[in-house]
């Protein structure tokens, strides 16, 4: 998600005029179930939702969550805002910069962490095998490919450059989608990429060099998504969405403990060769927000000029 324009704040402003009432999740005479909709995209990280549902442990709440899933994460956060999704799953910085608009977003619980381990996180940075780069202060100069720019994929690796006494100033970051990043790499497109799993097997089966774990870099234990709603939909049935904070903390730890069946229901609802999908590197899922970690990536995102103050993050963490 790119810093605001004009346009797009007054866009923004719209949008939560027309929508400030938002809607309701709705009653299913059929079984007594209320009917509540997410919005999520068919990564790994989100897995553990996908485990809920088919454990049940939205259905024991009085829950029936109907998962919506489409190609990309750029229309999640209007999504909640006019009503589409009760909840949704996005990165924290997107959820940080869409407060800094002005759009009343808070998180209900943790998504996706850092698996802390350098070398062997579901992200990192490769080069080819053969190159010059051997840590992250090599990339000043170089081009970097990440799936977005000023989100939390460059941010991260320039804290890996910024960590390895590079100038993170002086690398070129490019925008590219993660499917087109192997071959890229391959053609001397770009000289590195960030990329995530299963992209990230990929290019580590392909030979090339991974030389830093950008997560793990900014924080071992990194909170780098949740699971999000708004402040209205909140005021509007915060028993609701207790039950359904309640369900999403025990379907991430039934996920955390259980990777063989995170790998498993990761063919029902991703493309994923089922090969790769043995072989490449988890998440962690833990249930709570690590807030140490998502101050600190605040604090780079100030200091890289995402946002143009430290946010406040008491809102979107409650």
């Amino acid at each position: 998600m790119r810093r605001p324009t004009p346009a797009a704040l007054a866009a923004t402003a719209a949008l939560l005029a027309a929508t400030a009432c938002g809607g309701t999740p709705t009653a299913d005479d059929a079984d007594g179930l209320t009917t509540v909709t997410a919005g999520v995209i068919p990564i790994v990280d989100v897995a553990p939702v996908y485990l809920g549902v088919e454990q049940g442990f939205f259905e024991d709440r009085g829950i029936d969550l109907r998962l919506e899933s489409g190609s990309g994460g750029a229309a999640v956060v209007p999504g909640v805002i006019s009503g589409e999704f009760d909840f949704a799953f996005s990165n924290i910085v997107s959820l940080v910069i869409a407060r800094e608009q002005g759009l009343p977003l808070t998180a209900l619980s943790n998504g996706v962490t850092s698996a802390g381990e350098q070398g062997a996180d579901f992200g990192g940075v490769f080069v080819l095998s053969d190159s010059d780069v051997t840590g992250a202060a090599d990339l000043e100069g170089l081009t970097v490919a990440a799936n977005n720019l000023n989100n939390i994929g460059d941010t991260t690796v320039r804290q890996s450059v910024r960590a390895a006494g590079g100038d993170p100033a002086e690398v070129d970051f490019v925008e590219l989608p993660f499917p087109d990043m192997p071959a890229a790499l391959e053609t001397g497109q770009i000289d590195a990429v960030w990329a995530v799993e299963p992209f990230a097997s990929t290019i580590r089966e392909a030979g090339h060099r991974e030389i830093a774990s950008n997560f793990v870099d900014t924080h071992p234990d990194l909170s780098v998504a949740a699971y999000f709603t708004s402040e209205t939909r909140i005021a509007e049935d915060p028993d609701l969405f207790e039950d359904v904070t309640a369900a999403l903390h025990e379907s991430l730890a039934y996920a955390d403990a259980n990777p063989d069946e995170v790998r498993r229901i990761l063919a029902d609802y991703t493309e994923i060769d089922p090969s790769l999908i043995e072989r490449m590197a988890l998440p962690r899922f833990p249930e709570e927000i690590h807030e140490e970690s998502v101050r600190t990536l605040a604090d780079l995102m100030v200091t890289d000029g995402l946002v143009d103050e430290a946010p406040d993050l008491d809102g979107l963490l409650r």
